[in-house]
């Protein structure tokens, strides 16, 4: 699944980059549309990095393509034969396999890399098992970031990662209630990813390939939305006015600048909004994306 792009997958595909070159090949990364969990238990957790904002952080990194398996009932009852000869033989033309250190394939997991070593006698793949990665004396895994992620351990996320929490969304309409109070902001439909908790942020954001000053709050808006639960994630951007409708907008997180907060005044909203600009633009200018 790659959920999190995280330093363990950055070696695998690091890796994987450095034999293809070597080769004067393509380095090329196997993913699912959906995590195999969501077929097997009718339920899957909830995830770090969506099939989009992988994609993004694969290229970023160096990855020349991205093979998409549809995951189902068919691809989870293949057999490791099956799998090796249809998607790393005939689709990709693999000559070299990276794997994860518990990376397995086919039905029952039944693949993994002694079964491609031994695949064939002419010695078709050359296959290499990357070690699992530490971050002090724990092993990074999608799971430990995720549970940091979401109690806003960010930090701890952040070091398992390689990088800043970061959430990818698109753009979509809102009620204009920033727009209102001078501070226009950018709705965001995050396709299912994990958020941090409820709160207003000072981050970098990024549209094309342009990263800006922007203050993100994610969370219900207590001063409007009364009934709401869960909240919206909307991005106010410092230097930026223009229409980006339906456009993806990666976003990274630097620092938390406070709770949410009730005002039963606009004008104190206002005053409040105005000071995390400055505080946010303050932490900025000592980071860089």
């Amino acid at each position: 699944m790659f959920d999190g792009v995280h330093l363990g997958h950055q070696e695998v595909l690091r890796n994987t980059i450095e034999r293809a070159r070597l080769r004067n090949g393509e380095a090329i990364a196997v993913t699912f549309d959906k995590h195999p969990l969501r077929i097997l238990n009718h339920q899957s957790p909830r995830l770090i990095t969506s099939l989009d904002h992988r994609l993004v952080l694969f290229e970023r990194m160096g990855i020349d393509g991205t093979l998409i398996l549809h995951f189902d009932r068919r691809l989870c009852n293949m057999s490791a034969s099956e799998f090796t000869e249809r998607v790393l033989i005939r689709r990709i033309g693999a000559r070299g396999v990276m794997l994860g250190f518990d990376s397995s394939f086919g039905r029952g997991a039944e693949g993994n890399a002694e079964f491609l070593r031994s695949y064939q006698p002419s010695g078709r793949f050359e296959v290499d098992i990357v070690p699992p990665v530490y971050v002090g004396d724990e092993p990074v895994s999608s799971t430990t970031i995720r549970e940091a992620i979401l109690a806003g351990r960010l930090g701890e996320a952040k070091r398992m990662l390689g990088r800043r929490v970061s959430v990818l969304g698109t753009v979509v309409a809102g009620d204009g209630r920033g727009r209102g109070l001078g501070f226009p902001t950018a709705n965001l439909d995050l396709h299912h990813e994990i958020r941090p908790p409820s709160g207003v942020y000072a981050c970098w954001s990024r549209i094309a390939k342009r990263w800006y000053p922007s203050v993100t709050s994610i969370g219900p808006r207590p001063s409007f939305d009364i009934k709401v639960a869960s909240g919206n994630v909307e991005v106010h951007f410092l230097d930026f006015r223009r229409n980006i409708y339906g456009t993806s907008v990666e976003v990274q997180f630097v620092r938390r600048l406070r709770n949410q907060k009730l005002f039963v005044e606009v004008a104190d909203l206002k005053k409040r909004i105005a000071k995390d600009v400055e505080r946010a633009r303050r932490v900025l200018r000592a980071s860089r994306p």
